[in-house]
């Protein structure tokens, strides 16, 4: 395994190989070449540190079982993908406009020269700048911008890192175009031992994907996603566990944290009301920490949906739409018979 490089002792970088021409690539095959190893957009979820994203989804992807989780359309405008590669030319010319600085497509996948599970697809090079090499292009709307208020967020700074380790480069400014008004540059200097780091993570991640070894959950939104796209069906077998020493305390673990959960969510009610009680019929409070409003919203119509279908019920028959059932995760206090 890759240790980290003594500060007294200098890297001996190679440059990246090119694995594949994109110029001529639809994004389909293009996707299919992702597979063969972890880009520098996936570097955060290889080592559990993407916030949307989870090495399960990943390991899902990489092993071409995605085909039951929900995929972007690039080509949908609602979708964040669209826009990120609509405004990508845009926010490296407007770099360019404002450092000076020459860019240029790279038009290849790249390949660590030793580390081949080791991918990158560079936005764009940096050509003739002293102490830069590489330019990665964000936008961030308005919910994204609010992690950029402390500078590069943590899986973009991986992201980059990955790069520069791909391609033996030493240093990428990270040019964002915040709500479509701002563009900030970031400049990011390579980090020999993350770079290090990153590589025996992001090998453990691979050894699960060339092994066909999912790896473990993370509690996210989209591990629990991938688990239902993994495992969509029950088979009606029943399985014995009570002997198992490991997964009975994994039992244990989650019936006392459920009940640890009850037990905040009813007196975070409880403290909830007190202040309710309190206010009477007054809108706003004002603490030395902060503040609480409570308020009556404004009075909205709807449809009582289950009136207007007693009353025509041919339209049940008319509008009925088939909606595919999911499998629920249910806990009985005594072993189910």
């Amino acid at each position: 395994m890759n240790e980290p490089i003594p500060k007294d002792r200098p890297e001996r970088l190679r440059p990246a190989l090119r694995l594949v021409d994109t110029r001529k690539m639809d994004r389909a095959d293009w996707l299919e070449v992702r597979k063969s190893g972890i880009g520098g957009s996936d570097a955060a979820a290889a080592v559990g540190l993407n916030l949307h994203k989870s090495a399960l989804e990943l390991w899902l992807e990489k092993t071409g079982r995605e085909g039951e989780l929900r995929q972007p359309d690039a080509t949908d405008t609602r979708e964040p993908i669209f826009w990120g590669a609509l405004l990508e030319p845009i926010v490296a010319a407007a770099y360019a406009q404002q450092t000076g600085n020459r860019v240029r497509k790279v038009n290849a996948v790249l390949r660590h020269p030793t580390v081949p599970y080791m991918l990158a697809n560079l936005d764009r090079e940096i050509v003739g700048a002293p102490g830069v090499q590489i330019l990665e292009c964000k936008t961030a709307g308005e919910f994204g911008a609010k992690l950029w208020k402390e500078g590069v967020p943590d899986y973009v700074q991986l992201q980059v890192q990955h790069q520069l380790g791909v391609t033996g480069k030493q240093a990428a400014d990270v040019a964002v175009l915040i709500c479509g008004q701002r563009l900030e540059v970031h400049r990011i200097q390579r980090d020999a031992g993350l770079i290090a780091r990153l590589i025996e993570l992001e090998g453990d991640f691979w050894r699960h994907v060339t092994e066909d070894r999912p790896p473990p959950p993370d509690g996210s939104e989209s591990a629990d996603q991938a688990l239902r796209a993994l495992y969509p069906q029950d088979r009606g077998q029943t399985l014995d566990w009570s002997a198992d020493l490991v997964m009975s305390a994994v039992f244990s673990d989650l019936k006392d944290v459920r009940q640890q959960l009850e037990q905040q969510v009813r007196l975070e009610a409880t403290l909830k009301q007190q202040i309710q009680q309190h206010m009477g019929d007054a809108t706003r409070v004002r603490f030395e920490q902060g503040s609480v409003t409570w308020r009556r919203s404004k009075d909205s119509k709807s449809v009582d949906l289950e009136r207007l279908l007693t009353d025509h019920p041919d339209l049940r028959e008319r509008y009925a739409t088939d909606k595919p059932g999911s499998r629920r995760f249910l806990i009985h206090d005594a072993p189910a018979t």
